[in-house]
């Protein structure tokens, strides 16, 4: 057994800091940067871009709606052409910087309401899969990150661009697969034992719990652990030691799906 264990960072700006991201990023195995839309700037992707190339950690881009204020979290009335367009924008903000350090991007993953909204809207899906497809170089083959069994993953199939199915292990799920919303009770788990519990559940038994007691099926590539939830560092070492104590393997999330490391 293999899995990707994934960080949302580079959420900083200016003189705005969330968290140390780069005491974070020895407990994951990729990085999913902020390119300067939702959260992060220039000399924040520059110094990401930078800890990941030293400490082996894979880099991709965290695209999400241009919201400063709202934190990308809230819905934007965008059309699927100006979602792929401002896809596109982001991933090549990211992409100098990673490729000054030596590294080539290997994945991306939409931030906040612009993922949430593109796991349950087709059009919305589609149009960050297109965004995703006319950025990746020949022989890049970017991989889409999307919500396990969400249209996201549907949209990259349809598109034949690589996909990688994401479990969240410090959300709740609700019983029709999709995270709670933010601010609902349950939706955010901090307790760090349950947090590796759940991790281990989704890689080595396909299984989650919802926040109604039911069981969910899922199939999951990559584990992501957000930064900015409150003791974020105690779960991120709590979550690799579970797994690997589970026996499973971490890395990076192309080896994960099968088509070698960039």
């Amino acid at each position: 057994m293999r899995v990707d264990i994934n960080t949302d960072m580079g959420e900083a700006f200016g003189r705005w800091s969330i968290c140390d991201d780069e005491a974070l990023l020895p407990y994951v195995s990729s990085a999913n940067v902020a390119c300067g839309a939702h959260a992060g700037d220039p000399m924040v992707m520059d110094r990401i871009a930078s800890a990941c190339a030293r400490l082996g950690v894979r880099i991709g881009a965290h695209p999400g709606f241009p919201d400063l204020q709202g934190f990308g979290r809230r819905e934007m009335k965008m059309s699927p052409a100006e979602v792929e367009a401002f896809i596109m924008y982001q991933i090549g903000a990211l992409r100098v910087f990673a490729e000054h350090h030596g590294q080539a991007l290997t994945h991306v993953k939409p931030h906040g309401a612009l993922y949430n909204m593109a796991a349950g809207d087709l059009d919305m899906a589609r149009a960050v899969a297109r965004g995703v497809a006319r950025s990746s170089r020949k022989g890049e083959d970017l991989i889409l990150v999307g919500l396990a069994g969400s249209l996201m993953i549907d949209a990259a199939k349809e598109l034949g661009i690589p996909c990688a199915s994401e479990g969240f292990c410090d959300r709740g799920y609700t019983k029709d697969g999709t995270l709670a919303k933010r601010g609902t009770p349950g939706a955010l788990i901090t307790e760090p034992r349950e947090v590796a519990e759940r991790a281990v559940q989704m890689v080595t038994r396909g299984k989650v719990r919802a926040l109604d007691g039911s069981q969910l099926s899922m199939r999951v590539d990559t584990i992501c652990i957000h930064s900015d939830t409150p003791g974020a560092l105690e779960i991120a070492a709590s979550v690799k030691r579970a797994l690997e104590a589970a026996g499973v393997e971490i890395t990076g999330v192309r080896e994960v799906i099968g088509i070698g490391r960039s």
